[in-house]
């Protein structure tokens, strides 16, 4: 053939005679363009172009951050001639391969991705590892909804069946956290709470994601005290280990606020008259406040001279009366008082105070 008739296109096959489509090629970058579009010499009559789109599966990824001239490059041959006598290249299939790899040895190392949501739909969230689609479902996603920790938990590529989990991790994490917590828990060390929920008997409080019970009667010194009235859900409170069962994983609190024991500085001694508040009645009797967490029990059989079945038929929660100490245990907190022993004998005592709140007692008494 007449070397005057053979086309350019025919000139550059013959010059590219070793390359094959689909042939991997390095070059050297010569340019990079604004629009991304990268220049590379392959040591032939023609120059290679990597267009923006033929760069990376990620339209984010940006040569221009990532290249320079002079860096050298590796792509796959896809065409010979693109119209204007460059060889066009691509990089997408090696990254893909490269990715494929990479991501295969992470998933054989049960290592944890980190990775944007392309999408979400009512079954749970697609993620993106470099062109690599990963399904979370709802239930596995730990509610996160922009970006995902997560670990693969099912690798079938023939099946494009690729499942990752976000639980499997919080798990983990959770679990780390309670076995630190268990192994190094002592009874009175104190901690920073969180009040995770409020019941009639107590409130339940989480310690780096360990529970533990706070009892009504750990929270204040009045016996009659309510929950809710003390904390609020979410409150974060300085607990302190009253007991602890490392086998069951179980420990009971004591509330820092709940302050010092107000019978340490008790200063009473039978005989004193004292007014106090009915706190709570009982088919037995009553108890009675002195003073804030200070209690004492008027048994029915000292609530009035005069035979009664059931405390309400002289007494009602929150009525003031006096009452005179007639047994004292402070060191065991106990105080037993009686109203009955003050009926009819306020002259026997000097004070002009007491004589008046003794009579105001029996004149409740008797309206009641």
């Amino acid at each position: 053939m007449n070397e005057e008739n053979i086309s350019f296109e025919e000139l550059l096959n013959n010059s590219m005679k070793d390359e094959k489509l689909g042939k991997v090629v390095e070059g050297t970058i010569i340019s990079i363009t604004k629009s991304g579009e990268i220049i590379v010499d392959l040591n032939y009559k023609a120059d290679g172009i990597i267009p923006r789109g033929e760069y990376s599966y990620n339209l984010e990824d940006n040569p221009l951050n990532e290249l320079k001239p002079g860096d050298k490059i590796t792509a796959d041959v896809i065409k010979l001639n693109d119209g204007q006598g460059n060889v066009l290249l691509s990089c997408k299939k090696r990254k893909r391969i490269e990715a494929r790899k990479e991501f295969e040895e992470k998933v054989s190392n049960n290592e944890i991705f980190e990775e944007p949501v392309l999408e979400k739909n009512d079954k749970g969230l697609i993620v993106d590892y470099k062109g690599i689609r990963i399904f979370i479902p709802h239930s596995l996603s730990g509610n996160q909804t922009e970006k995902v920790r997560f670990r693969v938990i099912e690798y079938n590529p023939k099946e494009h069946r690729i499942i990752g989990s976000a639980k499997v991790i919080l798990d983990e994490e959770k679990k780390k956290k309670e076995d630190e917590f268990w192994a190094t828990a002592e009874v009175g060390k104190t901690y920073k709470g969180t009040v995770n929920s409020l019941c009639s008997y107590g409130a339940f409080i989480d310690i780096d994601g360990v529970q533990g019970l706070l009892h009504v009667s750990e929270m204040s010194w009045d016996r009659g005290a309510n929950p809710n009235d003390i904390l609020k859900q979410g409150q974060e409170i300085n607990v302190k280990i009253k007991a602890l069962d490392k086998e069951n994983k179980r420990m009971q609190l004591i509330y820092e606020g709940k302050g010092d024991d107000p019978w340490k500085k008790a200063n009473y001694k039978i005989g004193d008259i004292v007014k106090v508040k009915i706190k709570k009645l009982m088919p037995f009797g009553a108890f009675a406040e002195l003073e804030k967490g200070i209690e004492g029990l008027i048994h029915i059989s000292q609530i009035c001279e005069e035979r009664i079945s059931k405390p309400e038929e002289k007494l009602k929660v929150g009525q003031k009366v006096n009452a005179k100490i007639i047994d004292l245990d402070l060191e065991n907190k106990k105080i037993e008082l009686s109203v009955k022993e003050l009926e009819g004998t306020s002259s026997e005592y000097n004070s002009e105070d007491e004589k008046t709140d003794i009579a105001n007692n029996e004149n409740t008494i008797e309206n009641n």
